[in-house]
C-alpha cells in the first residue's frame, strides 16, 4: 500500500504528507515524476545535510519546550527527518521529545495547538463514532500494530489534564520508533476525551476538550469495552498500550482484559519491570538475591503497586512462594504504612496491607516505617519531593552495606531526593536510580554514574517483541525476560557503575529485550507467528529513518 500511496501522491499533496515528504531531498528525477518542478528550491540536499542544518537551528534554542515545538513542526511535515534528527542526537533529544519536557507540551497543549499530530480524538459522549474515527485516522496507513491510548487523567506527576494528555500518546509512540524501530506508519496515538476534573481546564476558554466532570464506574468501562471491540475488529493482532490512566481505572482495565487481549500498561507493568531490572542488578552488586531483600515502597498508587507486583513475581519465578513473597513488601502512602484496618484501600493496596498487630505502634510516617522495618531497598513513587531525607538515607546505610535507594518519581521537581544527596548522605554506599536523568556524582575520588529508571529502555523493546511474535497476550515470562534483557547490557564490577544502562544504549537494549520477549512468547505458546529465529524476526521489522 505504501508504494501505491507514494505513486498516487503528486505535487503539493506529496509535500504536505509527512510520511512521504522529503522536502529539499527530492532528487531531480523524483521532482519530475511527482510533479514537483517549481515547488522546491533548486538545490537537492541529502538527508545528512538536512539533519545538520536543522540540528544547527535547534541548537540555538535554549528553552527545551521551544525545542520540542521546533521538532514537532518537523514531525508534522517530514516524519523521516524528525526521526533521523532525534536518532542522531538521541541522548540530548530524548528528554526533549518525551520526559520531562512532555509535561510542558501537555499543560500548554490547548493554548499552543496547531495540528492534530496524526492522533485520534475519541469522545466518550459519542461511542457511535469510534469506528469512523479509527477508520478516518488510518485510511492512508499500511497496517496498525500498536495503539497507545490515554485519557489524560494521571499524566506523569502532574495529574489530570484531560484531552491535553494526547501529547503523552504522541510522545510515547515517538520514543517507540526512535528506541526500537517500530514503523511509525504502523502505530496510532489515541486520546479518550472523558472530560476532566481539573477546574483550571473547565474554566479555560481555550481548553479543547469536553467541559464536564469525568465519567466513572460502569458507564466509563462500557465505553472502554466498546472501543476495544471496534479496535480489535479493525486491527487484528494489535497491541493495546494503556498510558497515564487514573488510579481508579488503570489496574481495572489491565486486569479485565489482560488474559483476552494483547495488552500492556506502562505505568503499572513498565515501571515494575524497570525496577525488577534494577533489583536484579542490585542483587548482583550486593551479593544478596532479589528474594532476600526487604522492600519499602513510598507511594502506593498505580506505579507503586506495579513495582511491588513485578518484583514479587520475579521472586516467585526464583522459587519463593506467593505468600512469602508478599511478606517482603511494606507500602507507605500519605497516612503511613498501609495496614489492613485502613479505610478506602484500593484492591492493590489491600493485597500488600500489613496486619496492624505486626507492630507495637502505628507507623504514620516513612521514617518511622524505615526504623521499624529496616529495609534494604527503598523505592519512591510518591511524587513528594524531598521525602527521602538525610536522616532516612543515613538510617538505610546503617542497616545495609549497599542499600538500594531509588527515587523514581518524575519529572525532576517531584523526585524524592537528589542522587548527589543520597550518595553524600550514605557515604557512597547507596545504589541509586532516579526517574529523570541525573548527572554523575563525584564523591571521595569515585565517579558514581546514576542509572535512570527510564521506561524507554523497556517498553519499546517489549512492544517490538510482541509485534514481531504477534503475541496473543503478554505473559509474566515475557515481562521477566524483558527485565533480564536490560540487565544483560550492564557492567557492574566497577565501583560507581550505574545499575541500569545509560539511555544512549536504548537501541541495543530494545533489540535485546525484543529478542528475549519473542523467545518467551514462543516458550509460553502465545506467539501466533511461525518463527524459526527470534533475532531475525526482530531485525526484519526494525524501521530506519532513511528516505526510500
Amino acid at each position: 500500500m505504501g508504494h501505491f500511496i507514494m505513486e498516487s501522491l503528486k505535487g503539493k499533496s506529496l509535500l504536505n504528507h509527512p510520511f512521504y515528504n522529503k522536502g529539499t531531498a527530492f532528487t531531480e528525477e523524483e521532482r519530475t515524476r511527482y510533479q514537483l518542478e517549481g515547488l522546491l528550491p533548486t538545490k537537492v540536499r541529502t538527508l545528512e545535510e538536512q539533519i545538520d542544518l536543522e540540528y544547527g537551528s535547534l541548537s540555538k534554542i535554549e528553552d527545551n519546550y521551544k525545542k520540542n515545538q521546533y521538532l514537532m513542526n518537523i514531525y508534522n511535515t517530514n516524519r523521516t527527518l524528525f526521526y533521523a534528527i532525534v536518532s542522531a542526537h538521541l541522548v540530548e533529544l530524548l528528554p526533549v521529545i518525551y520526559t520531562p519536557t512532555i509535561a510542558d507540551s501537555v499543560m500548554k497543549y490547548s493554548h499552543d495547538y496547531k495540528v492534530p499530530n496524526d492522533a485520534v480524538f475519541l469522545d466518550v459522549n459519542h461511542p457511535e463514532t469510534i469506528k469512523a474515527s479509527l477508520q478516518n485516522a488510518t485510511s492512508d496507513l499500511e497496517q496498525i500494530d500498536l495503539l497507545v491510548i490515554t485519557d489524560g487523567e494521571g499524566v506523569l506527576g502532574i495529574g489530570d489534564w484531560g484531552i491535553n494528555g494526547v501529547m503523552i500518546s504522541v510522545g510515547k509512540l515517538a520514543v517507540y520508533t526512535v528506541a526500537s524501530g517500530l514503523n511509525p506508519r504502523h502505530v496510532l496515538p489515541i486520546v479518550i476525551d472523558n472530560g476532566t476534573n481539573r477546574q483550571e481546564l473547565l474554566d479555560d476558554p481555550n481548553y479543547l476538550g469536553n467541559r464536564h466532570a469525568r465519567k466513572t464506574g460502569q458507564e466509563y468501562l462500557d465505553y472502554i469495552d466498546a472501543f476495544i471491540k471496534e479496535a480489535e475488529n479493525l486491527f487484528p493482532d494489535v497491541l493495546f498500550h494503556w498510558e497515564d490512566f487514573g488510579r481508579s481505572n488503570a489496574s481495572v482495565i489491565l486486569e479485565k482484559y489482560k488474559n483476552d487481549l494483547t495488552t500492556f500498561n506502562d505505568d503499572i507493568q513498565g515501571t515494575g519491570v524497570m525496577m525488577a531490572a534494577a533489583m536484579h542488578a542490585a542483587a548482583e552488586v550486593s551479593a544478596k538475591a532479589i528474594q532476600d531483600h526487604r522492600y519499602v515502597i513510598f507511594g502506593a498508587g498505580t506505579a507503586g503497586i506495579g513495582v511491588a507486583d513485578q518484583i514479587r513475581k520475579e521472586m516467585e519465578l526464583a522459587g519463593l512462594s506467593e505468600e512469602d513473597a508478599y511478606k517482603r513488601f511494606y507500602l507507605v502512602d500519605r497516612y503511613g504504612l498501609i495496614t489492613e484496618d485502613m479505610d478506602d484501600l484500593t484492591e492493590g493496596q489491600k493485597r500488600y496491607a500489613r496486619a496492624s498487630s505486626e507492630f507495637e505502634k502505628a507507623l504514620p510516617t516513612l521514617e518511622e516505617t524505615i526504623e521499624a522495618v529496616k529495609p534494604s531497598v527503598l523505592i519512591g513513587t510518591s511524587g513528594q519531593p524531598g521525602s527521602f531525607t538525610e536522616s532516612i538515607v543515613k538510617k538505610m546505610a546503617s542497616y545495609n552495606e549497599r542499600p538500594a535507594i531509588l527515587p523514581i518519581s518524575n519529572p525532576t521537581k517531584l523526585c524524592e531526593a537528589k542522587a548527589s544527596d543520597i550518595i553524600k548522605w550514605s557515604d557512597g554506599q547507596a545504589l541509586v536510580v532516579t526517574g529523570s536523568p541525573s548527572e554523575p556524582v563525584e564523591y571521595k575520588g569515585v565517579t558514581y554514574k546514576i542509572g535512570q529508571a527510564n521506561n524507554a529502555l523497556l517498553y519499546p523493546g517489549l512492544g517490538l517483541g510482541i509485534v514481531a511474535a504477534k503475541a496473543s497476550q503478554v505473559t509474566e515470562k515475557m515481562l521477566s525476560s524483558a527485565a533480564n534483557g536490560i540487565v544483560s547490557l550492564q557492567d557492574l564490577d566497577k565501583r560507581g557503575a550505574a545499575i541500569l544502562p545509560h539511555v544512549k544504549y536504548v537501541r541495543e537494549a530494545s533489540k535485546l529485550v525484543a529478542i528475549a520477549v519473542v523467545e518467551a512468547a514462543i516458550a509460553d505458546g502465545v506467539a501466533t507467528k511461525e518463527i524459526a529465529d527470534a533475532t531475525q524476526a526482530v531485525e526484519s521489522i526494525m524501521w530506519e529513518p532513511t528516505y526510500k
